[in-house]
Protein backbone atom coordinates (compact mmCIF):
# COMPACT_ATOMS: atom_id res chain seq x y z
CA UNK A 1 0.00 0.00 0.00
CA UNK A 2 1.35 3.09 -0.97
CA UNK A 3 2.42 6.05 1.88
CA UNK A 4 0.23 8.85 0.03
CA UNK A 5 -3.24 8.00 -0.44
CA UNK A 6 -3.24 10.64 -2.97
CA UNK A 7 -1.39 13.83 -5.08
CA UNK A 8 -2.85 16.36 -2.55
CA UNK A 9 -1.93 14.51 0.44
CA UNK A 10 1.73 13.82 -1.03
CA UNK A 11 1.62 17.94 -2.49
CA UNK A 12 0.22 19.19 1.29
CA UNK A 13 3.42 17.56 3.19
CA UNK A 14 6.24 17.79 0.65
CA UNK A 15 5.39 21.70 0.42
CA UNK A 16 4.76 22.04 3.80
CA UNK A 17 7.86 20.25 4.97
CA UNK A 18 10.03 22.58 1.99
CA UNK A 19 8.61 25.38 3.44
CA UNK A 20 9.96 24.57 6.66
CA UNK A 21 13.35 24.18 5.80
CA UNK A 22 12.89 27.51 3.72
CA UNK A 23 12.09 29.11 7.13
CA UNK A 24 14.86 27.67 8.87
CA UNK A 25 17.71 30.11 7.63
CA UNK A 26 20.57 28.21 8.68
CA UNK A 27 19.56 25.10 6.77
CA UNK A 28 18.01 27.09 3.86
CA UNK A 29 21.60 28.89 3.92
CA UNK A 30 23.19 25.43 3.43
CA UNK A 31 20.61 24.75 -0.22
CA UNK A 32 20.83 27.53 -1.26
CA UNK A 33 24.70 27.84 -1.35
CA UNK A 34 24.34 24.64 -3.77
CA UNK A 35 22.13 27.62 -7.06
CA UNK A 36 20.72 24.33 -8.09
CA UNK A 37 17.32 24.33 -9.19
CA UNK A 38 15.87 20.55 -8.88
CA UNK A 39 12.74 18.94 -9.96
CA UNK A 40 12.02 15.90 -7.93
CA UNK A 41 9.46 14.06 -10.57
CA UNK A 42 6.92 11.82 -8.00
CA UNK A 43 4.96 9.25 -9.36
CA UNK A 44 2.34 7.03 -7.16
CA UNK A 45 0.85 9.28 -6.65
CA UNK A 46 1.93 11.75 -9.76
CA UNK A 47 3.75 15.15 -8.70
CA UNK A 48 6.47 17.44 -9.88
CA UNK A 49 8.00 19.63 -6.98
CA UNK A 50 10.96 22.35 -8.33
CA UNK A 51 13.15 23.70 -5.62
CA UNK A 52 15.10 26.73 -7.02
CA UNK A 53 18.07 27.97 -5.26
CA UNK A 54 19.68 29.46 -8.20
CA UNK A 55 19.45 33.14 -6.95
CA UNK A 56 21.93 32.02 -4.25
CA UNK A 57 19.55 33.43 -1.29
CA UNK A 58 16.22 32.22 -1.48
CA UNK A 59 14.72 28.65 -1.92
CA UNK A 60 11.66 28.93 -3.92
CA UNK A 61 9.25 26.06 -4.41
CA UNK A 62 6.96 25.47 -7.04
CA UNK A 63 4.68 22.64 -7.73
CA UNK A 64 3.94 20.81 -11.25
CA UNK A 65 5.85 23.76 -12.75
CA UNK A 66 6.82 23.48 -16.73
CA UNK A 67 8.56 26.45 -17.00
CA UNK A 68 11.67 26.62 -14.96
CA UNK A 69 14.46 24.88 -16.40
CA UNK A 70 15.82 22.54 -13.76
CA UNK A 71 19.93 21.37 -13.63
CA UNK A 72 18.93 17.62 -12.01
CA UNK A 73 15.93 16.33 -12.46
CA UNK A 74 15.32 13.53 -9.78
CA UNK A 75 12.42 10.43 -10.76
CA UNK A 76 11.30 7.92 -8.16
CA UNK A 77 8.08 6.81 -6.56
CA UNK A 78 6.90 8.97 -4.09
CA UNK A 79 7.40 5.79 -1.47
CA UNK A 80 11.07 5.83 -2.05
CA UNK A 81 11.06 10.11 -1.36
CA UNK A 82 9.11 9.66 1.22
CA UNK A 83 11.97 6.61 2.72
CA UNK A 84 14.64 8.98 1.77
CA UNK A 85 13.25 12.21 3.83
CA UNK A 86 12.71 9.44 6.64
CA UNK A 87 16.56 9.25 6.33
CA UNK A 88 16.43 5.36 5.74
CA UNK A 89 17.28 5.56 2.56
CA UNK A 90 21.02 6.06 1.41
CA UNK A 91 20.51 7.87 -1.48
CA UNK A 92 24.07 6.16 -3.64
CA UNK A 93 22.73 3.90 -2.90
CA UNK A 94 19.44 4.40 -4.43
CA UNK A 95 20.55 5.82 -7.18
CA UNK A 96 22.84 2.75 -8.09
CA UNK A 97 19.70 0.83 -7.70
CA UNK A 98 17.61 3.46 -10.20
CA UNK A 99 15.45 3.94 -7.34
CA UNK A 100 15.97 7.39 -8.04
CA UNK A 101 17.18 8.16 -11.60
CA UNK A 102 19.08 11.69 -11.85
CA UNK A 103 19.27 13.57 -14.95
CA UNK A 104 21.85 15.75 -14.69
CA UNK A 105 25.29 16.47 -13.04
CA UNK A 106 25.14 13.47 -10.30
CA UNK A 107 28.31 15.63 -8.36
CA UNK A 108 26.32 18.08 -7.84
CA UNK A 109 23.69 15.88 -6.27
CA UNK A 110 25.92 14.07 -3.63
CA UNK A 111 28.50 17.62 -3.22
CA UNK A 112 24.49 18.86 -1.90
CA UNK A 113 23.77 15.83 0.63
CA UNK A 114 25.46 17.20 3.81
CA UNK A 115 22.75 20.49 3.77
CA UNK A 116 20.08 17.57 3.61
CA UNK A 117 21.10 15.52 6.47
CA UNK A 118 19.25 18.02 9.32
CA UNK A 119 16.57 17.98 7.49
CA UNK A 120 15.53 13.76 8.16
CA UNK A 121 14.94 15.20 11.53
CA UNK A 122 12.86 18.05 10.39
CA UNK A 123 10.67 15.72 7.78
CA UNK A 124 10.04 13.50 11.43
CA UNK A 125 9.06 16.62 13.72
CA UNK A 126 7.16 18.22 10.48
CA UNK A 127 4.91 14.74 10.12
CA UNK A 128 4.08 14.79 13.91
CA UNK A 129 3.41 18.39 13.82
CA UNK A 130 0.54 18.04 10.59
CA UNK A 131 -1.18 15.03 12.19
CA UNK A 132 0.80 12.57 10.02
CA UNK A 133 2.92 10.41 12.58
CA UNK A 134 1.46 7.35 10.95
CA UNK A 135 3.99 7.74 8.04
CA UNK A 136 6.50 7.44 10.08
CA UNK A 137 7.44 4.21 10.01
Amino acid sequence: MAVFKDSEELKNVLVGFFNKIASDEAIALNFVKSKLIIRFNYREPDLSLTLDMSSGKDLVITVNDKEKVPEVDMDMKADIAHKFWLGKLNLTMAITRRQMVVHGPVPKILAFLPALKPTYQIYKDYLKETGHEDLIK
